[in-house]
């Protein structure tokens, strides 16, 4: 059995970082070292009069306050954005990347419409993990609270009923489900019904993780993967070497 400092150096770098980050920022907030609604939550208005441009990034760390939302929220980084990582964007550090900061970029964009807006956007980005990681494992079984039972396809769609009779707000959800859908639409559907790969990771993106010091991955071209399920099979074919 593993102890803390192990299953934490065993984390992959970019869900290590992120949930440091958040649990970092919520951890501020309860020492009352900063308000986050005058802070870093996210105000086009501030961002275009007064300049303010780290809301645009602060706003994807704030979870939340300590609560059980809370921590449920972190679980689902330390899970299925790690088997993410771990799984099939192990060895492309660069790729999970890429898909991270397309994900907020996406949200962004959404959130300049008015009746989609929210101050903080992180729980959004992490139920945009968990509907990949749904696509990618879509016959994979879940527990819910030891009560249902449940394909890996159908777990956003079971979060979100949870939210709903918990009375938790369902935009950011909603919206996370909407952003992770269009990145596996750009990089696996599109690609197979077209043959072209349009959604490749920049080569910035490559220097960023090399100078992080995970080394660097090229973009080839799409492959089968043979251990797709046959049900909602998710992708049948990955971008990228495994």
């Amino acid at each position: 059995m593993s102890t803390p400092g192990e299953y934490y150096r065993s984390l992959p770098p970019v869900s290590k970082a992120y949930g440091v980050f958040c649990l970092m920022t919520t951890t501020a907030y309860y020492l009352g070292l900063y308000d986050p609604w005058d802070s870093i939550s996210l105000s086009y208005q501030l961002v275009l009069k007064r300049f303010q441009l780290w809301r645009l990034v602060t706003n994807f760390f704030f979870l939340g306050p300590f609560s059980v939302r809370f921590a449920v929220r972190l679980i689902m980084i330390a899970r299925y954005g790690v088997l993410l990582e771990k799984g099939p964007f192990d060895k492309r550090t660069a790729d999970f990347l890429w898909m991270m900061i397309f994900g907020a970029f996406a949200l962004l964009i959404i959130a300049a419409i008015p009746m989609l807006w929210t101050p903080f956007m992180g729980v959004s980005l992490v139920f945009m993990l968990v509907y990949v990681w749904s696509r990618e494992f879509p016959n994979a079984r879940i527990n819910i609270y030891g009560v249902v039972t449940l394909k890996g396809f159908y777990l956003p769609w079971a979060m979100l009923a949870l939210d709903l009779i918990f009375g938790a707000p369902l935009k950011p959800d909603i919206l996370g489900i909407i952003t992770g859908h269009l990145y596996y639409f750009l990089t696996v559907l599109y690609p197979l019904s077209t043959g072209r790969n349009i959604f490749k990771t920049p080569l910035w993106v490559h220097k960023l993780v090399a100078f992080w010091g995970e080394g660097t991955q090229i973009n080839s071209p799409v492959q089968p993967d043979p251990s797709a399920g046959v049900a909602f099979r998710g992708r049948s074919y990955r971008l990228g070497t495994r």
